[in-house]
């Protein structure tokens, strides 16, 4: 098996996961089965055990977890996984956002203590990502509309105090003009 295709199956999985608190892993199985068989018809028993393969590589990673009901077998983010979604999202084509200034720029403040270094490490990585740019040790700036993003993952991880997002269209005219020197713009 091509592990293009294993990490395929994988993102296809966490997309499908990010989009419900929990999902039938009958119903991963049949999405993606229907997926991959437009694209290669002849090989779908292969792929049913490639899907199998990426939801246990997942579960293993910790991105997903597997819950048992009455109703049969339930997948769905972890912590970590919900991360793995966001980063997926920003890297995404569907992903851009409109990079015409629109006079507002976005401030978040983070702070994560040094015994919650990965989640800091991980949020640091989406800030990047999302193109925000680190202004002083724990304030980024940024003048794209991704403040939604990172109010969900406030929420989703339960940051309650440790990340502030700020909007405003109020910055000091040196800094504006810094600001526009950083990131290309014009006035």
């Amino acid at each position: 098996m091509c592990m293009s295709n294993k990490s395929d199956n994988s993102k296809k999985i966490i997309k499908i996961l990010s989009q419900k608190p929990a999902v039938a892993v009958s119903e991963i199985t049949k999405s993606l089965s229907q997926e991959i068989a437009q694209e290669q018809f002849l090989r779908q028993r292969k792929n049913s055990y490639a899907i199998t393969r990426s939801i246990k590589g997942l579960e293993e990673a910790g991105l997903i977890e597997n819950i048992s009901s009455g109703q049969g077998f339930f997948a769905r983010l972890t912590k970590e996984g919900k991360k793995k979604a966001m980063s997926i999202k920003l890297e995404s084509e569907d992903s851009l956002v409109n990079t015409t200034w629109d006079g507002y720029w976005r401030v978040i403040l983070l702070d994560l203590p040094e015994s919650r270094k990965s989640e800091r490490e991980s949020l640091r990585y989406l800030l990047k990502k999302a193109g925000f740019v680190c202004l002083k040790n724990s304030a980024w700036i940024s003048p794209y509309p991704f403040e939604h993003l990172f109010t969900n993952i406030k929420k989703d991880l339960g940051l309650t105090t440790e990340l502030m997002i700020l909007v405003t269209r109020h910055v000091d005219e040196m800094t504006e003009s810094s600001l526009f020197d950083l990131f290309g713009f014009h006035k």
